[in-house]
């Protein structure tokens, strides 16, 4: 007997396979995207550190699915003051740098926060890829600091910059 084939929506972005009490194979689609934005202390994941986390997540007609969510994580002065001079000026500028000092939040506590938002809007486990511009080393932060919204999230990602 041939495949059995649930398609949700119109676009394919990842798909979780499973069979059913029959034997026939299931193939549900889903179409969410988690675009996710990153600020760090710099580059370097032997080194620097997450210090802002935006998420938002979409449908494949890239309609917003909630408000997302934004999260400035705190950071101690050394993180901040072994900033390079350009990633320190930007931060500066921009009033993220005193956010982070102000910020009581920690890691593990925007991570819980984070995942709970894409939760309510991805209910399967790795369905939903990661999206946006440049997210490499996004994701090599994720790994490291927020394993378990790196383990949630589909292994595939879309970087729009490409």
């Amino acid at each position: 007997m041939a495949p059995l084939f649930v398609v949700e929506d119109s676009c394919i972005w990842a798909a979780t396979t499973l069979r059913d009490r029959r034997g026939l194979l299931l193939i549900a689609v889903r179409d969410e995207l988690v675009w996710i934005d990153c600020e760090m202390t710099g580059l370097d994941l032997r080194s620097d550190r997450l210090i802002e986390i935006a998420a938002l997540v979409t449908d494949a007609d890239l309609n917003i699915l909630g408000d997302g969510i934004d999260v400035v994580i705190h950071a101690d002065d050394a993180a901040l003051d072994g900033m390079v001079e350009v990633v320190a000026r930007m931060h500066s500028k921009s009033g993220l740098t005193e956010e982070v000092r102000a910020s009581t939040v920690d890691l593990e506590t925007a991570q819980e926060v984070v995942l709970e938002y894409i939760r309510s809007h991805v209910k399967t486990p790795k369905t939903a890829p990661l999206a946006g511009n440049s997210i490499a080393t996004d994701r090599g932060f994720l790994a490291r600091d927020m394993p378990a919204l790196d383990e949630y999230l589909h292994y595939r990602m879309i970087d729009v910059s490409s």
